[in-house]
């Protein structure tokens, strides 16, 4: 997150956040040697993962923290034993000040998760304008919180801004897709070879049985697994997050077309299994080229689902904040 995306007269969510960090890793609260991971901060925090990501790199710079051969980051030097404890467990001294500011800037979680699905879900009819001071009363917000909001839909790709500077959402095309599941089959091969020295054996074991037990038959389980397990342990963060930020509008399409009664994708599961298996036996190699194979069919298919929506008519449940173009 970027000094001018603060709120005006705000400080950056980033900076409050880097300065409870450093409070307590100077006064000695969290000890040298914890690992610090974004996930954890960020629920501590009530906040997303990129202004955590931003304080973080923040103290590295300072020489507060460093990268290991690991996941995250080591309070004190790289030569430390690691200490792998929740970052719960250690009852964080937050000032005041800064406890109200992130109370206020973390408002949006509560609400973003929905508007998400929303934006997800009309584009598959088209564009859409979002409208603020609309969405601020449907939401039962201040327009501050719907401007934050907007702009972390703005910042993961969801929505951009048009030549008036309006917000526009969609339209996803065909094309649009395509070129969704052609950036993927590029960058994820090239995490997964990075990862390779940072994959739990454990964790992949774990997935494995899941799929073989068929505990369950959706595919989106095994689809966050691989990117939490796999995908986000490469020692990359910018190719991680552009990662996540390609995979979440695919997902939220996904889940979009889903609830319009198009039929689930369960032969992915069977691909995930194969994928699992090459993982968990240490072939990276193979599944990298595996992981592309299974993209470009996952392009085909849902190319397809989405040529049936010309056929569906527009949900009746689009939001008054959603205004067709």
């Amino acid at each position: 997150m970027s000094r001018a995306s603060g709120i005006r007269g705000q400080e950056p969510l980033y900076e409050v956040i880097s300065q409870i960090l450093r409070r307590n890793i100077e006064s000695g609260r969290l000890p040298r040697g914890l690992v610090l991971i974004e996930g954890p901060i960020a629920r501590v925090m009530l906040t997303s993962r990129a202004p955590v990501q931003a304080a973080l790199r923040k103290l590295h710079e300072e020489g507060l923290i460093h990268r290991f051969r690991g996941r995250g980051y080591l309070v004190g030097q790289a030569d430390l034993d690691p200490i792998r404890r929740p970052i719960s467990e250690f009852q964080l001294d937050i000032p005041d000040r800064s406890r109200s500011a992130l109370a206020i800037r973390g408002t949006w979680m509560r609400v973003y998760d929905q508007v998400e699905a929303d934006v997800a879900a009309c584009q598959v009819f088209g564009e859409f304008r979002l409208i603020e001071t609309e969405l601020a009363d449907h939401l039962g917000v201040s327009r501050t919180v719907a401007r934050d909001v907007l702009s972390r839909l703005n910042e993961r790709g969801l929505i951009r801004k048009g030549a008036s500077s309006h917000w526009l959402a969609g339209p996803l095309t065909a094309h649009v897709l395509r070129e969704k599941y052609q950036l993927s089959a590029i960058v994820e091969p090239a995490a997964l070879t990075l990862a390779a020295d940072f994959i739990e054996p454990a964790e992949i074991n774990k997935v494995r049985d899941q799929i073989r037990q068929g505990l369950t038959r959706e595919s989106d389980a095994y689809e966050a697994a691989f990117q939490k397990h796999c995908l986000e342990r490469a020692p990359n963060t910018a190719l991680v997050e552009m990662i996540r930020n390609n995979r979440l509008l695919l997902s939220s399409v996904n889940e979009a077309l889903n609830r319009l009664g198009l039929p689930a994708d369960h032969v992915a599961v069977d691909q995930y299994r194969i994928l699992f298996d090459l993982i968990g036996s240490r072939q990276i190699s193979a599944a990298a080229e595996y992981l592309k194979e299974h993209l470009r069919l996952l392009a085909d298919k849902n190319v397809a689902r989405l040529k049936i929506v010309a056929l569906v008519p527009e949900a009746e449940a689009i939001p008054e904040y959603l205004s067709p173009l």
